[in-house]
């Protein structure tokens, strides 16, 4: 597993694939504080079409521009199908939320030269080492 405070400060453009619409769980209130230190989130929910101020898209593969991470807060049984869709778009680094597991998806992210974080929090580790890209 990667360095979680690297792969944070490395990087500044993140899809967050899941990110919710209801701001009372951790799916929304992690990117929103994401965005708040100054993180690009880019939204991706096929329900959505706007989140954070941003524009949703129905998945990584429609998003037009480069994304350095991926950071997901989807069950584990899509996390291999959301590692291919990362690799396709050449993304840098592959995080599952806390409480998210892939031994497969961990196998083909690394396959691929990602770097890859799971089962922790973005927003913690991000508080916890006091990054910030403001």
């Amino acid at each position: 597993m990667d360095d979680t405070q690297s792969v944070l400060r490395d990087f500044s453009v993140i899809a967050v694939v899941g990110l919710s619409r209801d701001p009372a769980k951790a799916a929304h209130s992690v990117p929103a504080g994401l965005q708040a230190a100054g993180y690009r989130i880019v939204p991706v929910n096929p329900e959505a079409s706007e989140l954070l101020g941003e524009r949703a898209f129905a998945s990584l593969t429609e998003i037009p521009f480069p994304i350095e991470l991926v950071l997901v807060f989807r069950p584990a049984r899509f996390a291999p199908a959301i590692a291919e869709q990362a690799v396709a778009i050449g993304a840098k680094a592959l995080w599952l939320q806390q409480g998210i597991y892939s031994s497969q998806a961990r196998s083909i992210a690394k396959l691929a030269g990602l770097r890859y974080v799971e089962d922790r929090c973005a927003g913690v580790e991000r508080a916890l080492y006091g990054i910030t890209k403001r």
